[in-house]
């Protein structure tokens, strides 16, 4: 699926939703943070889940959802983190069900998961939502790069503004985070995101200046893929 976008930064790509144009110092990644050592990860819709494969499967409780972490995007969350502690970070992992028994509501209830622990980490800048992307009813779309002999579901960031009317003091700073992350990926590994996407909702991300959604791969991708 050939990439969509609207704006460019450097080598980043953005495909702006919004409905704020995107200007040049909008996207300069002049962010500085105080605290980059604690990371809060999370998952606004813990239940969304992969194709599964003969090493993954699972007991689904919807279409492409299961409540079993090991097989939902929770997992992939947890492989981060153990990669982001084994380079000396502070990442702290949160899998409570906000999508199960209802989907309806789902950011509130993860808003409220968050601010608990920011509570016991308050100078925590960075927080990462992590979804499972998913194309209307195309099941089998399965972004991917190669990288090397592997083959990697592709990422995206999502960054939320206060373009649908609720106050979001922090989205510019955040796009600023997304892009200067990228900038760095593009540079190690060209491909493994998609366009940065832009869109009025604010999705919990007014806490921080560096909070954003990654999207892991979508409904047709593997687990093995994702991690």
């Amino acid at each position: 699926k050939k990439d969509v976008f609207t704006d460019t930064y450097q080598n980043v790509k953005l495909k702006n939703e919004s409905k704020y144009p995107l200007t040049q110092e909008m996207l300069t990644p002049d962010i500085k943070f105080k605290d980059t050592k604690n990371i809060v990860i999370y998952h606004t819709h813990t239940c969304e889940s992969y194709t599964p494969t003969e090493s993954s499967q699972y007991v689904s409780t919807g279409n492409y959802r299961t409540t079993d972490l090991n097989h939902s995007v929770a997992s992939v969350g947890t492989e981060l983190s153990k990669h982001l502690t084994s380079r000396g970070y502070n990442a702290i992992q949160d899998t409570t069900y906000h999508d199960y028994p209802a989907y309806s509501g789902s950011y509130g209830k993860s808003l409220t998961t968050v601010e608990n622990l920011l509570k016991s980490q308050p100078n925590t800048q960075i927080i990462l939502d992590l979804h499972r992307d998913a194309i209307g009813s195309n099941s089998d779309y399965a972004p991917s790069v190669k990288i090397g002999d592997e083959v990697a579901a592709q990422m995206m960031f999502v960054i939320g503004t206060d373009g649908g009317g609720l106050e979001h003091l922090n989205w510019q700073q955040n796009l600023k985070f997304a892009v200067k992350l990228q900038e760095k990926a593009n540079e190690l590994y060209p491909g493994l995101f998609r366009p940065i996407i832009v869109r009025n909702s604010r999705y919990n991300q007014h806490l921080s200046k560096a909070a954003t959604i990654i999207e892991v791969g979508a409904t047709g991708n593997t687990m093995e893929q994702c991690i």
